[in-house]
């Protein structure tokens, strides 16, 4: 790949990549790396650089940089609708409705069945009104609603309920793609990762660039786990997605993986790693002349 000019007037409607966000990072990790790339190899110690739409840190796919002039772009881009893959366990709860924290609480779940998951899934298809994890960027009189959580978990104290108000969103598309009664024994992709291909929970070696302040809980392989594609609207969480699926269910659910495969006409199949994307910025590469 050949890297850009080094002058930004170059691009005068600015730059957009379409990254791939590894596992583990924050949203933040990703601009941190892409800004000082950016500035290195631009010379500009102004240069504006954010994303069009944040992903969980246990979240991977699509995330749009947007480097320069692009940066106006952002609030237009994330009204896009997206597209996830989601991987969801039944049987289980989690406080932040996925694996950063561990299962808080259990829930039957034999009676859970792929013919019982594609018949839920039908009633989530239009329009609803959702009500976000706490353990989100929501503002709640100023405050990010995650930092209101996390305070309250380390104390050991109750989450509080009721602080988020439900937003109308759109699930345009709803689609089970596999279903297993137990992830027990299926073959993992790399060892030291889980069945979604995943750094599994523990003292595993971490990716450079990865948070250490994000932890990750052990997936129950013994639950019913199941992989659901879902085209939704701006604002969508699908984390509460799979809290409310559990719920339809007459069980629990969290997610225990997540993949961003589309932003507006932005795919996942075409994203940059964040190493690609940093030698398209390399600062040792000569200036065109």
């Amino acid at each position: 790949m050949k890297s850009f000019s080094h002058d930004i007037e170059d691009y005068p409607e600015g730059i957009i990549l379409n990254i791939d966000k590894p596992y583990r990072w924050t949203s933040a990790d990703v601009i941190r790396k892409i800004k000082y790339a950016a500035i290195r190899h631009f010379g500009k110690k102004k240069l504006k650089v954010g994303h069009a739409g944040t992903l969980d840190p246990l979240a991977t796919g699509v995330l749009l940089v947007c480097i320069g002039p692009a940066t106006k772009r952002a609030e237009e881009l994330q009204k896009h609708d997206k597209e996830y893959v989601a991987g969801v366990s039944f049987g289980a709860t989690t406080p932040s409705f996925d694996l950063e924290k561990g299962i808080d609480a259990r829930f039957p779940c034999s009676h859970i069945e792929k013919e019982s998951v594609e018949e839920a899934l039908k009633a989530f298809i239009g329009e609803q009104m959702q009500v976000a994890p706490l353990f989100s960027a929501k503002s709640v009189d100023g405050v990010r609603a995650y930092e209101l959580a996390r305070k309250a978990f380390k104390a050991g104290e109750a989450i509080p309920e009721g602080l988020l108000r439900a937003a109308r969103i759109n699930i345009s598309e709803c689609e089970l793609l596999d279903f297993r009664k137990s992830a027990a024994g299926q073959e993992t992709p790399e060892p030291g990762r889980n069945a979604a291909g995943q750094e599994a929970g523990g003292a595993e070696k971490r990716t450079e660039g990865a948070s250490f302040r994000i932890n990750v809980a052990v997936d129950d392989p013994e639950l019913p786990h199941a992989k659901i594609r879902i085209a939704c609207s701006k604002g969508t969480y699908i984390r509460a997605f799979a809290r409310d699926l559990g719920e339809a269910l007459g069980s629990g659910a969290y997610l225990n993986s997540l993949c961003r495969s589309r932003s507006g006409a932005f795919r996942v199949e075409d994203a940059l790693t964040v190493e690609q994307a940093l030698s398209l910025l390399s600062v040792s590469s000569e200036p065109e002349r």
